[in-house]
């Protein structure tokens, strides 16, 4: 008996194939334009003083928090890819300086309107407060990742160089994670839940590392 074949046809998509060909047709930079909505929703709530009887605070650790999570998101990229297969490394960058962004608009607030720019106070929480400490080292770090952050970059630093830079997102995850911890002073659910998803993230990549090595 002849086996009939249909030269015409082809497989039908898998779930990972529709999703890699519709991230293809939506374009990194369109982040730029979403992911600050919430931010300016946060300061128009505080403008509006929607945001109850401390709207300083809560604006404050508002976009430290969404600082925190688009680090989350930027560090999810590569395990996502390895384990699923679906691909939004175009999006990394984005994400990455987006979350840049908001550290430096945290920074803003508490250095503008939290201590109004009385620089005796300031220095004094840098060099005695441990959150203070832990959330200025990671901004620090943050800089020359933002800097980098472009093509021109890597040409000129070269690839080895460049990636090593980019370690830093590492260090400056967990102090961002240790800064919110240690500022609420008691051992409160979220700041941990934070910390912890970031040494998973980190454990990850280390033991993936150490497989590389050992094979």
């Amino acid at each position: 008996m002849l086996a009939w074949t249909c030269t015409n046809c082809t497989e039908p998509m898998t779930l990972v194939q529709k999703v890699n060909s519709a991230t293809r047709r939506v374009p990194a930079w369109l982040l730029y334009i979403l992911l600050p909505v919430p931010g300016l929703w946060l300061f128009w709530q505080a403008v509006q003083n929607q945001l109850g009887p401390d709207p300083l605070d809560v604006l404050e650790n508002g976009l430290g928090e969404y600082a925190l999570q688009l680090l989350i998101a930027g560090l999810l990229v590569t395990p996502v890819r390895n384990l699923t297969k679906i691909n939004l490394i175009k999006y990394r960058r984005a994400i990455g300086l987006m979350a840049f962004a908001y550290v430096v608009a945290h920074f803003t607030v508490y250095l503008l309107l939290d201590q109004q720019l009385y620089w005796d106070a300031i220095w004094k929480d840098i060099t005695k407060r441990p959150y203070i400490i832990f959330g200025m080292s990671a901004f620090l770090v943050l800089v020359p990742l933002a800097m980098t952050s472009n093509n021109l970059s890597i040409r000129k630093l070269g690839p080895l160089v460049w990636r090593r830079i980019h370690w830093g997102v590492y260090y400056a995850s967990v102090a961002g994670a240790t800064h919110y911890v240690l500022m609420k002073k008691t051992w409160e659910f979220e700041p941990l839940m934070y910390l912890a998803i970031f040494a998973v993230l980190i454990g990850y990549r280390f033991i993936r590392f150490r497989r590389r090595m050992i094979a």
